[in-house]
């Protein structure tokens, strides 16, 4: 990889130090020659590594206005050795990512996942080292991609031209199950791979909860995928909450409105919860923009029923333990499939609370919930 041949910005840099910075500077554009594979033949030395033909078929543009991992593979120019020319090697494996968006939580989960997958279909034993060939700055959401590999270096930071033994080119999450499924029908339902292995079957998959476990595991938490034990202390109600946050360098700080009275109705649960006398109930506010990402994984994988308004916080269900229970407020601006499916693919319960507009009665969301708790026991 020669970086002086990608035009980008340098990445990694602190949020508040490029506000304002456009998106075209941060995606990534790929000169000829930004990658080179070393030859034997020297007739083939100078070539493309593909053509056009090639490209088409494997890495089609799709609707968005950029694929830069079609780019980056364009790039690759064919070299005989006395061309291929190294400042520094990598010996070990290493992933590199050019990331579809990077402060969304759904989007940045479909590259977490893409890079889970490329790891496990190549067969790499250990975590690999993690090159982001974008420009993007640093976000809060880059704390799971350094507990997830081994490193991470940003393309820019690299010195010179720099050479891999053994590179992975990971696909835009853009192109993974976890995006496709919202247009497409993927037609499968979660099960735990103990349950698939002792009986196959092609219609159910356990790699979107083995990708959950990575992440709990990737922050310390113990991985049982037999037998999952709650909190002794009572049922854990988390609710997902939206907040105003700044997320990039052209964000304004503002979360879209998808349950106008939010916390009305968190008030009224909470509430109802302390008084709830059968049992005892937490109620978990769940006030992710601005908890540490280790916090919001422990409070996804206590949680026995995870309550929110259609938004990209609840995509941490990828991580929810088996028997959870998911409730959805869906306001109807927002119709849209996301959470139902991860539910499916993951084989976990799945509620749904369609609304007239964004208001949600406090009432009709706490009856939802009793009916949920009785059916756990309580």
């Amino acid at each position: 990889m020669i970086p002086e041949r990608i035009a980008m910005a340098k990445g990694g840099e602190k949020l508040e130090s490029v506000i304002g910075r456009g998106e075209d500077e941060e995606l990534p554009i790929f000169g000829d020659g930004a990658f080179e594979i070393e030859v034997g033949d020297r007739s083939r030395a100078g070539k493309k590594m593909v053509d056009e033909g090639f490209l088409d078929k494997y890495v089609q543009e799709g609707a968005i206005d950029r694929h830069t991992m079609r780019g980056l593979i364009d790039s690759i120019r064919l070299v005989d050795a006395n061309e291929f020319i190294c400042s520094e090697w990598i010996e070990e494996p290493a992933l590199l990512v050019t990331r579809f968006e990077y402060a969304n939580l759904f989007h940045t989960v479909t590259d977490w996942y893409s890079t889970y997958v490329a790891s496990r279909v190549t067969g790499l034993p250990n975590r690999p080292h993690l090159v982001f060939v974008d420009g993007h700055c640093e976000t809060p959401l880059e704390e799971t991609w350094t507990a997830l590999y081994s490193s991470l270096t940003y393309a820019k930071n690299f010195s010179g031209p720099v050479c891999f033994r053994h590179a992975i080119l990971a696909p835009l999450g853009y192109e993974t199950a976890l995006f496709k499924g919202l247009s497409e029908n993927i037609n499968c339902r979660g099960a735990s791979a103990h349950d698939l292995w002792q009986k196959p079957d092609n219609q159910k998959t356990a790699r979107l909860s083995e990708f959950g476990e990575m992440i709990r595991a990737a922050f310390g938490f113990p991985v049982d995928r037999h037998h999952i034990l709650k909190s002794a202390s009572g049922h854990n109600i988390l609710f997902v909450r939206r907040e105003d946050y700044l997320a990039h360098p052209r964000h304004g700080g503002k979360v879209q409105t998808r349950l106008s009275n939010e916390q009305e109705v968190f008030d009224s649960v909470n509430n109802w919860a302390s008084n709830h006398s059968d049992c005892k109930l937490n109620v978990v506010n769940g006030l992710f923009a601005h908890m540490p990402m280790k916090e919001q994984v422990r409070a996804i994988q206590d949680a026995e029923v995870i309550i929110g308004a259609h938004g990209a916080g609840l995509t941490h269900i990828v991580s929810a333990t088996p028997k959870t229970v998911i409730l959805e407020i869906i306001s109807s601006e927002y119709r849209r499939p996301h959470f139902e499916l991860i539910a499916l693919w993951k084989g976990l319960e799945y509620h749904a609370i369609h609304l007239d507009g964004s208001y949600a009665d406090p009432r009709v969301v706490i009856d939802k919930l009793s009916g949920i708790l009785r059916s756990l026991g309580c």
